[in-house]
């Protein structure tokens, strides 16, 4: 698959959005992360993207495994296979291993899921597959998560499944093979 838009690099992306490029992918593990370059040719709107994606994950009030499993979730249901890498990556540090991240692509219906975590990933697949989140899985949601954080899960989830239509509509190619 050929991306619709070239990562940028210097010229394209302007001295700024080149030093975050950079910075994010040392981060990321790799020399290019194709995300990064790519969006990054939008100037400012690049660097607004990059706080308010920030600001949900990783400086978020949910926890960082619950963030990674929501994202992951996401990935996996979207079938986008940058997300699901990247977020498989950072997965780890989270606390998120291999036999987890199955368990996760199995969804809420695995039965070692703690009860908080079957709600949030119930919840993930409704906003994905309905955009929407019934009551009674809301209802399960409040009983672990405060205001802030159920508003937070909304915002994160909608985030990464808006980043996962942006990926594949630019064809983004992967940046681990």
């Amino acid at each position: 698959m050929t991306p619709r838009i070239a990562p940028g690099r210097l010229k394209e992306l302007g001295p700024l959005n080149w030093a975050a490029w950079k910075v994010l992918s040392a981060a990321a593990g790799t020399s290019d992360a194709h995300l990064f370059s790519t969006l990054g040719r939008t100037g400012r709107l690049f660097r607004g993207w990059l706080h308010y994606s920030g600001m949900l994950m990783p400086f978020g009030r949910l926890s960082r495994f619950d963030a990674e499993a929501a994202i992951l979730r996401v990935a996996h249901l979207r079938d986008c296979g940058y997300e699901f890498d990247h977020h498989t990556r950072l997965g780890r540090r989270a606390g998120i291993t291999d036999e987890v991240r199955d368990r996760i692509v199995t969804g809420p219906s695995d039965e070692n899921w703690h009860p908080r975590h079957r709600a949030l990933l119930a919840a993930v697949d409704e906003l994905v597959m309905k955009k929407d989140v019934t009551d009674a899985t809301w209802s399960t949601l409040a009983e672990w998560y405060d205001e802030r954080r159920l508003v937070e899960i909304c915002l994160l989830v909608t985030q990464y499944d808006g980043l996962a239509t942006t990926i594949r509509t630019l064809r983004i190619e992967r940046d681990f093979t």
